[in-house]
Parts: structure tokens; sequence; C-alpha cells
């Protein structure tokens, strides 16, 4: 919320726009409007001036209206309450917040999916209840995290599109005598329609953006919480795979343990996430339980800093992400000395063998539980153990089944291959590069959307403001 677009701005052009409106309907005597016209154009340009008064409530503007151009300038307030035109005075605000969240959340799913792209071939291990879990690409895993974004842009949009009608000529709450051209006003202050029935404008509607708003951010701040607590986990390992990048801002050293570098921004970041979720629960506090109408969720100060603390969140999420430098080496390692592919020997044993999947699951299983216990890397297990586990898990679990294994030793060290088990994936929306291709391609695409539409959105305001300036201009310069 730039000097020039806070309340005072608002209540400007809503002046400027019953001026223009109402004089074209006959509602305003055309021999005394361009005078009032005149006069609530010094009194902007005195609000402009440094240190000039920019008052932001319908009560504390209108004497100085008053002041410059007489007492006939309430003849404005036609049709008008201080509830219809503050409402549109916070919605028009917080509409630029959301805009500017909007681009932030563009430019930071930007640097995400070209991180996945970067690292489309990058195999690392993935993790489930906090245990590894399954080998991976690095950028399809960022590219699921792109996608928890993409549904964050999608629901802005939504909210948007609910947020940018205006309550103008409903008043308190059901109208008004005079015939009002309410869809002018909301074109003229660059909102996309109207709130339609007349007591929703100003008693429901307007508590109700806040909560949406809140909800909005929220989900943002889960998305970001979790990115940053997975990548936080492997500061806890001796020998982690991804961490950020020493000194520039990112990480510093303790003050007592010279070994120890804290991932600063990281924790800066979690921090920004946990408040920004605070701020956005607490608008569906502020707004539960009071009578229709009250101010409690309104505050457009508390409002604005709901999505002001979204907006930071994201920049210094990208932060993170372009801070993170990934071994690929050592995550390899990782997954090659753990466990991460015996699901794969199940799966080939149903796949291509036609055996139960519960069976080669037992199986995998006792080979994990024999390898742990004699501390067996992978790729040092003996092929005659695993013929053996598995005549024994066949008379365990299918007694009469033939116990030979049926996997060659070639293909029993192929299934426990991480690079193979993520290229020779087939689902759609995997891993594997023809589908990484195709969901990258669809990623930027959107991205490419997104900018479009804040955008078009952008331009639409600035159109409608240009137009009523330039109307208003007309009607002051009359003799």
């Amino acid at each position: 919320m730039t000097l020039n677009r806070d309340d005072f701005f608002w209540l400007g052009q809503i002046n400027k726009a019953s001026a223009v409106i109402n004089t074209a309907q006959g509602l305003l005597d055309k021999a005394i409007a361009p005078r009032i016209a005149r006069g609530l154009r010094s009194v902007l340009a005195a609000g402009d001036a440094p240190g000039g008064a920019r008052p932001s409530l319908v009560i504390t503007f209108e004497p100085l209206l008053i002041a410059a151009a007489g007492v006939e300038a309430t003849l404005l307030h036609a049709g008008r309450s201080s509830q219809d035109m503050l409402v549109a005075v916070r919605h028009a605000i917080l509409r630029e917040e959301l805009l500017a969240l909007a681009d932030q959340l563009q430019q930071t799913s930007a640097v995400l999916v070209a991180m996945a792209r970067q690292h489309a071939d990058a195999i690392v291990p993935n993790y489930t209840n906090g245990v590894a879990a399954q080998p991976n690409s690095y950028g399809h895993y960022l590219l699921g995290h792109a996608a928890g974004l993409q549904r964050d842009a999608q629901r802005l949009q939504q909210v948007y599109a609910r947020l940018n009608l205006s309550p103008m000529g409903t008043t308190v709450l059901n109208g008004t005598g005079w015939p009002l051209d309410r869809e002018r006003m909301a074109a003229c202050l660059g909102f996309d329609g109207v709130v339609d029935n007349a007591y929703d404008a100003g008693q429901i509607h307007g508590a109700e953006m806040p909560v949406e708003l809140g909800n909005l951010v929220s989900t943002m701040a889960l998305h970001v919480g979790a990115f940053i607590q997975d990548v936080t986990l492997q500061y806890a390992q001796a020998r982690p795979w991804i961490l950020l990048r020493e000194a520039a801002g990112n990480t510093y050293v303790s003050s007592a343990m010279p070994q120890k570098r804290n991932p600063g921004l990281l924790i800066d970041t979690r921090t920004k996430a946990s408040r920004t979720l605070a701020l956005g629960s607490g608008r569906a506090l502020h707004a539960h339980n009071i009578p229709p109408g009250m101010n409690d969720a309104k505050v457009v100060v508390e409002n604005v800093e709901v999505l002001r603390c979204a907006q930071e969140m994201l920049a210094m999420f990208a932060r993170v992400l372009q801070g993170l430098e990934l071994n690929r080496a050592r995550a390899l390692e990782e997954l090659n000395s753990d466990w991460t592919a015996s699901q794969e020997v199940a799966d080939v044993l149903m796949r291509e063998h036609h055996l139960p999947f519960r069976v080669g699951h037992h199986f995998a299983s006792e080979m994990v539980t024999h390898a742990r216990r004699h501390d067996i890397r992978p790729s040092d297990f003996a092929y005659a153990d695993a013929q053996a586990l598995y005549a024994r898990t066949i008379a365990e679990e299918m007694p009469g089944g033939d116990p030979v294994l049926p996997l060659s030793e070639e293909a029993f060290r192929a299934t426990l291959d991480p690079v193979g088990i993520v290229l020779g994936r087939r689902t759609q929306g995997g891993p594997q590069p023809g589908e990484m291709q195709r969901m990258l391609a669809a990623a930027e695409a959107d991205l490419a959307e997104q900018a479009q539409w804040v955008q078009a959105r952008r331009c639409a305001v600035e159109a409608s403001m240009a137009r009523l300036d330039a109307d208003f201009d007309s009607l002051a310069g009359q003799a």
C-alpha cells in the first residue's frame, strides 16, 4: 500500500466517481458540480503535499471538502454511507496487496520450477514419516512442491474474483431511494462488478473476505513450512546431501561451538511461515461470534499485515531455494547404503513373475532385516542369501509354491539400483524423463499464465483510474 493508494486516496477516488456519475445522471446539479470538483481537487492536492492531512474516515474527510467547496459539497453523499464507502476502500487496498502477493508467489514458484528443471535427473532419497522411503528425482520432488504453490495461485485468483466487487450504492444494509448507477461506480473504481445483495455488501461480505484471505495465506505457510522442515532435518545428519551455501546470510557460526554452521535463513523462513499462519488463522478468530457488520475483522492495517507477511515469507523461501546446494554423489551414496529400493523387489516379483505382492513384500522385508542385522549394504547382499530367504518365505507364506527365486542375479541387482528404479517408472506424473519434461513444460506454461493474470488485473485497475481521472478533470474544468 503506497502513500498514494491509502484510505485517503480511495476516499478521493470515490468522491471523484460520485461527482462524475451523479452529474451525468442528473442527481447532482451541473451548475455547481464543477465547483465541488475543484474543491475536491484542492483537498486531494493538499493531502499529497508533504505533511498534508490524509484523513482515513469519511467523517474526517468531509469537513475538509466542506471547507474547500462549501456545504453543498455534501450533495456528493447522495445514497452513500460511510459503511459502503469504507468497505470499498478496504477492498481496493486489499486488492493491491493481493496482486502483490500473486506477483511474489509467481516469482517464487518460478525459482522452484527452474530448480526442478536443473535437477530433473538428480536421484535422491525421499522420506515418509521421517524415514527414508524411496529413491526419486529431486526435480520430481520440487515439482511436487510447485504443484502445491500452483493451487495456492488458483485459490488466490478465486479469492480475487470474490474480493474485487464493489459494495458502493448499498449504503448501510438495504440500499437507497437514489437511483444510483452501481455498475458504473464499480467500473470507475476498478472493480469487476458489484456485490449484488445490499445487506450482504455491508454486513456479510466485508467481514468474510479477511477470513478468506487468512485461509489463503495459511495454505501457503503450510507448503513453505513443510519444505523448510524437510531441509532442516538434513542438518541433524553427519553427512547431509543438501545444505545451504555457507555465509551470504544463509548460515552463521555458533558463538560457542566452532564446528556449527546454523541454518539461519531456514530458521528465519520457518519463523516467518509460522507468523503467517498465526496471522491468517487469527482472521477467523476476529470474525467469529459477532453480530453482522461489526468491524472486528475488517481493520485494514491488520489485514494488510497478513498479506505482507505472506509476501515476505515467499520472498525468503525463494532465497532458501536459491541458496541450496545439492550433493548428488552423496545423495546416491545414501540411497545405496540403505534399503529404499526394497519395494522394487516386491513390485518386480509381482509384475514380472506374478508372485502375490504381500509374499514378495515379506521376502524383501526379511532381506532388509537380515542385512541390517549383519550391516550389509544392498550392493553387497549375497545372491545366495537372497535365494535362501526367498525359499524360506515361500515355505512360510505359500506352502507348496516354487521355492526357487525367479530373478537371475543380474535381475536381482537391477531391482536394487535407485537410478534404474526412477528411470523405469511408468506412472503418469512419475519421475521418468518423459513425464518430467511434460510436467516441467506444463508448470512453465502455468507460470506464464500467472504472470499474465497479474499484469492484466493491474492494467485493468489502472485503466479504470485513468478513465475516472480524465472524466473528473473534464468535470472540474467546466466553467
